[in-house]
């Protein structure tokens, strides 16, 4: 079962410098256990920008119903 997640999130690479702030839906094939472990809902961001994953710092996020 997929779970979607709102985000706010920054990326961190020089390319980034003016607008680095972005929000969006990430949806994970499986939820977070107690939404503390947020490595997913990074790697997937970072592989969509064709980033490294220590380049995005999540802001915020939530589950969405």
């Amino acid at each position: 079962m997929s779970v979607k997640y709102y985000t706010q999130f920054k990326l961190t690479d020089g390319d980034y410098h003016g607008g680095n702030e972005f929000s969006g839906v990430v949806e994970l094939s499986r939820p977070m256990e107690m939404d503390s472990d947020v490595t997913d809902i990074k790697a997937i961001l970072a592989r969509n920008f064709d980033l490294q994953q220590s380049a995005v710092q999540l802001v915020s996020w939530s589950r969405l119903h």
